[in-house]
């Protein structure tokens, strides 16, 4: 479950413009700022999952994705 989001909450797609329903969860931190326990949560539709994971790859931040049911409690 995403931290601070009401169970059964509408979870839409971090992409700008994009209203379309979550479905995956892109996991992400910036080397220079956070520490290895730190991880941030953009959500993607299925279409802008691959977009998403790529914008911050390119960038050099560790990334990995997963199923919104199955980010870590850890992770926000």
């Amino acid at each position: 479950m995403i931290p601070d989001v009401e169970p059964g909450a509408d979870l839409v797609c971090s992409r700008k413009a994009c209203r379309q329903p979550a479905t995956r969860a892109v996991l992400w931190r910036n080397p220079r700022i956070h520490d290895e326990s730190r991880r941030k949560v953009w959500l993607a539709c299925d279409e802008h999952e691959s977009v998403l994971h790529d914008h911050l790859a390119v960038r050099g931040f560790p990334v990995s994705t997963c199923a919104v049911d199955e980010i870590p409690d850890d992770a926000g």
